[in-house]
């Protein structure tokens, strides 16, 4: 069953998210992937990321730390950048390397991510969960949804939309 929740934290980081070795990696899923061109979507459906295996900004510990206050085990972290041009259509993630690295086959429903918004909503910037559209967030605004989670966004403005996707599992 997909769950989601949208919740605020307190703004405690500055802007060193946006230094960050940022790379484009591939949407996982072939399948959506073609789905989505065939829909007649353009080529570029995933932003730039800097995760785990490259430097992570130095509070970063301070995000981990609030989700394993949470409840959340195996925490990973991966800033995104979604310049503009970049639409991820509807989709719902895989989770494929994460339940792989943490041995949760058939336990995939424990997976949870949340994506925080690391700046104020400006415009042309657009999120979706669950079929519900989102702007106009403030920096802080948190979206959290289990494993399952249909969602989407879109980069149509002149800024880069920056985020942070925290994956763990409860």
């Amino acid at each position: 069953m997909a769950i989601h929740a949208r919740y605020k934290i307190p703004v405690f980081w500055d802007d060193e998210y946006r230094q960050l070795d940022y790379q484009q990696e591939e949407f996982n899923d072939p399948a959506s992937i073609q789905r989505w061109t065939d829909l007649g979507y353009g080529a570029r459906f995933t932003g730039h990321m800097a995760d785990m295996r490259t430097q992570q900004p130095s509070w970063n510990n301070q995000f981990v730390k609030i989700y394993q206050d949470l409840g959340w085990k195996a925490i990973g972290t991966s800033y995104y950048r979604m310049d503009t041009g970049t639409v991820l259509p509807t989709h719902s993630d895989l989770y494929a390397r994460y339940v792989t690295i943490h041995n949760l086959q058939g336990r995939e429903d424990t997976v949870r991510r949340a994506v925080v918004f690391l700046e104020d909503w400006q415009p042309g910037h657009y999120s979706e969960i669950n079929g519900v559209g989102m702007v106009n967030w403030t920096a802080g605004t948190v979206i959290e949804w289990s494993y399952d989670t249909p969602h989407a966004a879109a980069n149509i403005g002149i800024a880069p939309r920056y985020t942070l996707q925290i994956t763990g599992h409860i």
